[in-house]
């Protein structure tokens, strides 16, 4: 006869919920007293707030609040022999400290928000004495934030909880026998004769327990130890469970929050480690550990022991698990140098896994910075979130856009908070889709952002699950032990080539605009201050800024952080994040100054950080100078010329309804926008027919921070209006100043054309108001091409501009850093910009993304003043021979005149500290080594072709010898006189140590 189903299950869940309520018995309140704050305050000045007495139901607190709650009592005489805990829950989170100031465990509220389906996110159980003696004496301090983990105020901020309780083992253990025995239930074929057996037993089990006695209980465990000890034969695929605690260093919660975070997350992995031995964990981003050393030193030299005993993994190669899209090129070689580095000083290991299972996507640049940093393997989970179609794989090889190699895996159960339950393993075999070709996957188990990782529950299930009949095996240990296995079978796995694009979060891609704004500004600056410092340094001695250097470098990788950057954090984090970008800003440009002075210059001079020589225009005391700047290093101004008259510019035009210079004339409508771009020169219309150009449209967009809908082009854009227009020619520069108006935003563009130059440019001003909008501007090409070049880290991605499949489709939206370029084979258009990152590309569409305002998690989210520049390029050939990527780099990074006090002395000169032959091959950084006084060139091909050149040094080298991207030699190159010859595949990154 088939069995009653869901009334049989009703009856075990109701069962399991009155073994439960069976473990604790409460005997009676703890005394509880608490010293609140408005920020977190230290161990040693935990009485430094306002006090309160607390009972059961008090609110103690609101949102961000934080407190020092101390709890007192004595343990009864009636729990002489019995298992004595404490049962705390503060509705929010808290760490449990001992009398030396040591995190020695993480509490969390049982109401906090988390995804019930992967388990109960409280811990609230302290454990005092396995066998008590009576009148045991608790004192108990407790650093604890009126938050749950993520964020949220629960429950009024009350204490739900403080009481001392007797704890039943024999019937926590018959829990946890009969959870996963039902859990396991759930995923067994109901005509399987162990299904069967299995619902035998827990109904056999039942119905002994009547008053849930230890005798009933112990009689219970007996029968159901029979279906626990039942093994699984061989199989033909296991699971490598890894406890972890994934982190957001800010998300829902400020960067200070994190910090408690962390030390509530590593006390409680130590505590369990205590209680388990089998158990082993992994953490990621040195940052973390940097913070926890600062602030908790003892809970750092404990972790320490525990990573020296093989019993904890530290994880992840870059500083903090960073986002791929947005993070400059040498930005993400930072994160990686300062991340190994700091395992290998701090803890003697060498990362060989990059470990980033949350981020937005990941750049095709990213295979060849990890092989060139010593990192072999890739983990991810994200890719599991696309929206529209399923990502192919689960283990495969991922070639980036220069060919090299890494072994990538993605869990299949398509988390990092894995239950680690007897579902979670089914998941994992049945969404596996590489089983059969790879034996072997990852299962992440524990409760992330402050939950403490891996619970008693997690270990308790894989206690039980290591070998049981009706699962795949499942075995604790290390990622790179996982990794090393799975390297052995290279040969049989699927190759993916280029980036991987998550179909999903592409709104991140300009979401807080101000950030994104700084940090292209301040990636550029430090480019610059190494550079001068470092020609500083070789010509005149100065000393080389290393330390606060890398200060500031660690502090923009904290930033680039996947909630922080890509602008889904809430607002509080923004709000820090650039104040202390202005402060950082401030610091670069007085460290850049003092590098400038020690040039040894006496008359102004020019400093071009570009490895091709530039003839341009420069401003310098009122006056247009046209400079013709040496690549690599810098150029006299010569003060007689700052004395001529003016030169007239009979080339340019600038009206109400045109702007014109010796290559384009732009003609504009009423409304403002461009009717019509002719390239004077080829004698072509850029632009469709009755298709206007730079119109600025506002569409609708009710997402969040990370996404909206694929569907927004569909409702009708609202235009702004145009107020104003004036129009000037300002030396070499003609200008259309157009203001518009959007509800109660204000937006101003001047629209320059420049003499002897091929962009216009839009220097944009914008006092944006709005909520729920985005700001767009696009352009109508008369051009026809399949696929869009687009500028990413050392290089460029060819993406489709058609909709053919539904992975076309779904990149509706698509990243892309300095440039994005449309070419026929003999003419192009390229859409450049100084700090924007979103484009949609459409048939003969440039579109570029320039603000949202959504509501969520920063309510107010880019309201206020913003700044940017983005031009339009007209070149012949396609984006290789019309040199966009090098138009690009001019236009965000322009040539600045250094000066002091005006003098105008002849004994200076000019220098090139570096030239190199080819023009695809582009200098990305100059500075100083890290480990020794060489110098550190970095430089890659960016048109993807194989090319041999010659780099020539403006002083004579003793030695060079190509590196990796960690600085560790791989072998000396010839040098004839100043000149090494070096070859190039496509987009190949060398990096050069430089003996002088």
């Amino acid at each position: 006869m088939p069995y009653p189903m869901k009334e049989i299950r009703r009856n075990f869940i109701s069962t399991l919920q009155a073994i439960e309520g069976a473990i604790y018995k409460k005997l009676q309140p703890l005394n509880v007293t608490m010293w609140k704050t408005s920020e977190p305050v230290s161990f040693q000045q935990r009485y430094s707030g306002e006090m309160k007495t607390l009972s059961i139901g008090d609110s103690w607190g609101d949102i961000w609040d934080c407190a020092w709650i101390h709890f007192e009592g004595e343990v009864p005489q009636e729990a002489v022999n019995k298992k004595i805990v404490l049962l705390i829950d503060i509705s929010g989170e808290a760490c449990l400290f001992n009398e030396e100031g040591c995190p020695v465990q993480g509490l969390t509220n049982i109401s906090s928000e988390f995804d019930l389906s992967l388990g109960k996110p409280g811990k609230r159980v302290v454990e005092i004495a396995n066998s008590s003696k009576g009148g045991e004496s608790i004192d108990l301090w407790a650093d604890a934030g009126c938050n749950d983990l993520f964020g949220k105020y629960q429950d009024h901020g009350r204490l739900m909880e403080a009481h001392i309780a007797e704890c039943n083992k024999v019937m926590k253990e018959l829990y946890y026998d009969f959870e996963v025995l039902l859990d396991l239930l759930e995923n067994l074929p109901e005509n399987s004769a162990r299904f069967h057996s299995i619902i035998h037993s827990l109904n056999l089990a039942s119905l002994f327990l009547n008053e849930y006695t230890d005798v009933e209980a112990g009689k219970a465990r007996e029968i159901l130890a029979a279906e626990l000890e039942k093994k699984g034969g061989d199989a033909s695929l296991s699971i490598s469970a890894i406890g972890h605690a994934h982190i957001d260093l800010a998300w829902l919660w400020p960067i200070r929050e994190t910090k408690r975070k962390a030390a509530r997350t590593f006390s409680t992995a130590l505590n369990m480690m205590d209680r388990y031995k089998d158990y082993v964990f992994g953490a990621s981003q040195p940052q973390l550990y940097q913070w926890v050393k600062e602030d908790y030193p003892a809970l750092y030299e404990k972790i320490k022991d525990k990573v020296s005993e093989g019993r904890w993994e530290v994880q992840g190669a870059m500083w903090v698990e960073a986002d791929t899209n947005l993070s400059g090129g040498e930005a993400l070689i930072r994160q990686i140098l300062y991340g190994k580095r700091y395992f290998k000083q701090e803890f003697g290991q060498d990362i060989r896994v990059l470990w980033l299972p949350d981020v937005f996507g990941y750049s095709g640049a990213l295979p060849q910075l990890l092989k060139k940093s010593g990192v072999d393997y890739f983990m991810t989970i994200k890719l599991s979130w696309n929206t529209y179609n399923k990502f192919p794989h689960h283990t495969f090889l991922w070639s980036g856009i220069d060919g090299s190699e890494v072994l990538a895996h993605m869990p299949p159960e398509g988390t990092y908070n894995s239950a680690a339950s007897p579902t979670s393993i089914h998941k994992a075999e049945t969404e596996y889709l590489d089983k059969g070709v790879v034996t072997d996957c990852m299962m992440l188990f524990g409760i992330g952002d402050g939950g403490g990782g891996p619970g008693e529950e997690h270990l308790e299930r894989l206690k039980r699950e290591e070998n049981l009949n009706g699962l795949i095996p499942v075995k604790q240990e290390f990622g790179i032990e996982f990794f090393d296995r799975l390297s052995g079978k290279y040969e049989n796995y699927p190759k993916w080539h280029g980036e991987l694009y998550l179909e999903k979060h592409q709104g991140t891609y300009t979401s807080q605009g101000k950030n994104k704004r700084f940090n292209r500004k301040l990636e550029i600056l430090l480019r610059e201050l190494e550079f001068v410092s470092a020609m500083a340094r070789l010509r005149k001695d100065s000393i080389y800024p290393a330390e606060q250097i890398e200060e500031i470098w660690k502090e923009m990788l904290l930033y680039q952080f996947h909630d922080i950057l890509p602008g889904s954090s809430i607002h509080r984090v923004y709000d820090e994040s650039l104040r202390r970008y202005e402060a950082l800003e401030i610091k670069i440009k007085d460290l850049l100054q003092d590098a400038c002075q020690h040039l040894g210059q006496t008359t102004p001079f020019i400093i071009n950080t570009l490895s091709w020589k530039r003839r341009e225009w420069v401003q310098f005391e009122g006056r247009y100078i046209r400079v013709e700047a040496q690549p690599m290093g810098f150029t006299t101004l010569n003060c007689d010329i700052c004395q001529k008259e003016q030169e007239e510019f009979l080339s340019l035009t600038a009206a109400k309804n045109k702007l014109e210079n010796e290559f384009l004339k732009v003609e504009f409508k009423e409304d403002g926008s461009i009717q019509s771009i002719y390239d004077k020169e080829i004698k072509r219309e850029i632009l469709e027919p009755d298709c206007p150009g730079n119109v600025l449209r506002v569409y609708h967009d009710t997402g969040d921070a990370w996404d909206f809908s694929i569907q927004y082009r569909q409702r009708e854009a609202q235009p702004c209006a145009l107020i104003k227009v004036s129009t000037s020619v300002n030396g070499p520069k003609a200008e259309v100043v157009q203001v518009y108006q959007f509800g109660t935003s204000q937006i101003e563009q001047r629209i320059i054309l420049t003499e002897g130059s091929r962009r216009l440019d839009f220097i944009t001003k914008v006092g944006w108001h709005e909520s729920n909008k985005m700001l767009r501007t696009s352009f109508f090409l008369q051009l026809k091409a399949l696929e869009a070049s687009c500028d990413i880290q050392f290089g460029s991605v060819k993406r489709p501009t058609h909709s053919n499949t539904g992975v076309d489709m779904a990149r509706y939206e698509v990243c892309a850093h300095k440039w994005v370029d449309l070419s026929e084979a003999d003419y192009g258009v390229a859409l450049l910009n100084d700090c924007k990152y979103g484009y949609c590309l459409k048939e003969n569409i440039l579109d570029l993304n320039l603000l949202r305002s959504p509501g969520y998690p920063d309510e107010i989210a880019d309201q206020g003043l913003h700044e940017f520049t983005y031009s339009l390029y007209p070149h012949t050939g396609n984006e290789t021979t019309g040199m966009v990527a090098q138009a690009a780099y001019e236009l965000n990074m322009p040539l600045s005149v250094h000066f002091e006090k005006n003098t105008c002395k002849t004994e200076s000169e000019d220098f090139s500290f570096i030239q190199i032959d080819n023009n695809n091959i582009i200098v990305e950084t100059v500075k100083k080594a890290e480990d020794s006084s060489h110098i550190i060139l970095r430089v890659y091909e960016c048109h993807g072709t194989t090319t041999v050149t010659g780099i020539r040094f403006g002083l004579p080298p003793k030695g060079v010898v190509l590196t990796d991207l960690m600085e560790q030699e791989i072998m000396p190159l010839e040098v004839y006189g100043c000149e090494v010859n070096i070859k190039f595949k496509p987009f190949e990154i060398h990096t050069l140590k430089i003996e002088y």
